[in-house]
């Protein structure tokens, strides 16, 4: 397929169905917030769009600008990310609101300073919020690549991706033309089945039932109701792991205890 020939497909289908999503809305002005692209994907790392669409606006509510996310205390962020799981991704959140806020114009090595913003996701910030022609990859792009460019091929890597993506990449609208792979992609998955499993970077994700990943979400859930006891914890969480959780949970500085009581860090 030539690179005219793919970005036409990929533009037809985004022409016909794009996603509205409200993190694709400019703010009044006609420009995109930054801060507001970073906030969305820090939450669509791992989590379904859907999930996303109902907590984000919500999440944009409470905390409008950097500053006021910056100054919040974590328990107030935590509380509002609830439902979204992976919870530590909102206190990297949390310092790289610190870390940012300051900055008037965002470079790659800003954001890659954060914790938990890795290069793409730093690249898809900056393409979403200045429109500038960067390249990076995520699972939908990989669908997109594999299925058009690498059909019948196991352990497809990222390195044989992106020379394609620079090829194919649409300099003079960057912004729209990862919304139409990103489209496109999500689409591909539903008609034909995930081609990104023909990644070598492809990881199945573990059964959320069950596991601990579930267990910390609850602790956390719990705890956004009031400091409890490992006594309370354990008459509502029967699991012989919740002490390895409240562990861990207070090691990554999501929760603290004070007199024997646990909660959500200030």
């Amino acid at each position: 397929m030539s690179n005219d020939d793919f970005q036409n497909t990929v533009w037809e289908y985004y022409s016909r169905h794009q996603r509205d999503m409200p993190w694709r809305h400019p703010d009044p002005d006609g420009a995109f917030d930054v801060y507001k692209i970073l906030v969305s994907e820090i939450m669509l790392q791992q989590t379904q769009v859907n999930r996303v669409r109902e907590k984000y606006t919500a999440f944009i509510s409470k905390f409008p600008t950097i500053t006021t996310l910056a100054s919040a205390p974590l328990s107030d962020v935590l509380i509002a990310w609830q439902g979204l799981g992976y919870n530590r991704r909102a206190k990297y959140l949390h310092e790289a609101a610190k870390q940012l806020k300051n900055i008037r114009h965002w470079t790659i090595q800003d954001l890659i300073a954060c914790k938990g913003v890795g290069a793409n996701t730093a690249a898809a910030v900056l393409v979403y919020a200045y429109n500038t022609p960067r390249v990076f990859i995520e699972t939908n792009i990989r669908t997109v690549f594999i299925y058009h460019f690498f059909k019948g091929a196991d352990n497809v890597t990222d390195n044989d991706i992106l020379p394609i993506i620079q090829r194919t990449l649409d300099t003079h609208s960057p912004r729209e033309w990862y919304w139409a792979l990103m489209d496109y992609g999500s689409y591909l998955k539903k008609a034909h089945g995930n081609a990104a499993k023909n990644s070598k970077h492809y990881k199945r994700q573990s059964n959320f039932k069950g596991s601990k990943r579930q267990l910390r979400g609850a602790v956390l859930r719990e705890l956004t109701e009031g400091e409890q006891t490992i006594v309370q914890l354990r008459q509502t969480l029967k699991d012989d792991r919740l002490t390895e959780v409240l562990i861990a949970l207070e090691k990554e500085g999501l929760i603290q205890t004070t007199h024997q009581t646990y909660h959500l860090s200030s």
